[in-house]
């Protein structure tokens, strides 16, 4: 399976898992971290897809943009999980998950950045 059907299909399950911790946070009082959560990942499922548009079209360096959009999947999930879980469950994936996801994203932001100018066509 190449880069761009896998960041497509994470980047659909990550909307898949955002409309639903949404709509589980409509309806159950106190779950402020099940809305950020579901927000998150919403927000960084439509990233996902279009930096890989714009990956394919040539608009950002292939490689990098790749290792950004990975990190961003990852950094959106960990970050979504460990809200979720403090929500529903009141504790922690494990000790600093968000943060770490957190970071994740950043830096996929940043990769893609570079990725960016650093593209061969404008």
């Amino acid at each position: 399976m190449t880069a761009t059907r896998l960041h497509l299909a994470f980047a659909a399950l990550m909307g898949f898992a955002g409309v639903a911790l949404l709509a589980a946070a409509a309806h159950i009082t106190g779950t402020a971290n099940v809305q950020s959560a579901g927000q998150m990942l919403l927000f960084h499922a439509s990233l996902v897809i279009g930096a890989t548009a714009a990956r394919r079209g040539g608009h950002l360096h292939d490689l990098l943009a790749r290792i950004a959009l990975s990190a961003i999947i990852v950094g959106a999930a960990l970050f979504a999980a460990d809200l979720a879980r403090r929500g529903f469950a009141n504790e922690a994936l494990f000790p600093r998950a968000a943060p770490i996801g957190g970071w994740f994203m950043l830096g996929g932001w940043l990769g893609l950045a570079v990725a960016a100018v650093t593209a061969k066509r404008s």
